[in-house]
């Protein structure tokens, strides 16, 4: 199994064509935007790639096209992805193994799949025994605390769990608690399991401890930025201060109309595709919208020229 990277993982978006089939182009263009922009590792195939609305043949070609684009471009760049949604187990094995066929460095688990009820942590425990038990095993397994279709934190006996294991590498982490993730980051410590925290406003309170870097929405935006954080944290205080106060107000743009957002701005940087979703109707994103994006650009280019001195 492979060691996956330190630093940025955008939580990746599935660009469509007019007609609403998937753009492969547009998603080799967003992959070598990526690591253009610094970022070492990519989730694809994650709730922001819209993983619901997605064949499981879309998902397994748009996994596969990463990570044929990434060998390409000669950058060490870890790809994790997911497409893990059906509620049935054979389902969710025929999901997992197809993306770990693509030659992903890790399948993702959606944490809510194992207890679809929400019943408890021996349930939980006992889906995930049986589905290890019927995927290949020589790939590495992450976690993602999903919010749909609603979401389940990591407890402290799952967490064990999955230690216990040896098998789990990565974990995109949604618990938005600083609390709690200095709980995870003590857990895990000196185990396989590394901390990508999806959370921009406690990202360089993460860093700072333990955290193995970043994993969120705002990735599609300026991941420049959250690239230069997480390599910076620790070397220039005052500057990784003022990046982290913008990132942390910037991050509640997640509330518009996104992925559309997020396709408006890569259209804006040079990475040309279609704004249609199949998640998110389009009128949503509206003028008043638009301007909101463009201000963000402006706001981006002052913290790029504030960190370049």
């Amino acid at each position: 199994m492979k060691d996956i990277n330190f630093g940025t993982f955008p939580t990746m978006i599935t660009p469509y064509h007019d007609d609403n089939t998937v753009d492969y182009e547009a998603v080799k263009n967003i992959t070598n935007w990526y690591i253009e922009q610094g970022c070492t590792g990519i989730f694809a195939v994650c709730q922001s790639s819209e993983m619901v609305y997605l064949s499981l043949e879309e998902k397994v070609k748009i996994a596969k096209t990463v990570v044929e684009t990434v060998k390409a471009s000669g950058k060490d760049v870890s790809v994790v992805a997911s497409g893990h949604n059906s509620d049935d187990m054979d389902a969710q094995v025929r999901e997992l193994t197809a993306i770990a066929e693509t030659g992903v460095d890790a399948i993702v688990w959606v944490s809510n799949r194992l207890d679809l009820q929400n019943d408890g942590d021996d349930v939980w425990i006992a889906n995930a025994e049986k589905l290890l038990a019927r995927l290949p095993e020589d790939i590495a397994i992450g976690i993602y605390e999903c919010p749909y279709p609603y979401k389940r934190l990591l407890t402290e006996k799952i967490l064990d769990w999955c230690i216990s294991t040896g098998r789990f590498t990565f974990i995109k982490d949604t618990c938005c608690d600083p609390d709690e993730l200095d709980r995870r980051l003590e857990q895990i410590k000196g185990t396989t399991i590394k901390l990508y925290n999806a959370n921009s406003q406690t990202l360089l309170y993460t860093l700072k401890n333990g955290g193995a870097g970043f994993s969120g929405i705002m990735a599609n935006f300026h991941p420049d930025l959250y690239a230069w954080l997480c390599d910076n944290f620790d070397k220039d205080e005052k500057k990784a201060q003022s990046v982290q106060n913008f990132l942390c107000l910037a991050s509640f743009l997640e509330a518009l109309a996104y992925p559309q957002t997020a396709k408006y701005h890569m259209n804006k940087v040079g990475v040309p595709m279609s704004l249609w979703s199949r998640s998110c109707d389009h009128k949503k994103f509206t003028k008043y919208q638009r301007m909101i994006i463009d201000d963000l650009m402006t706001a981006e280019d002052d913290i790029r020229e504030l960190i370049s001195k």
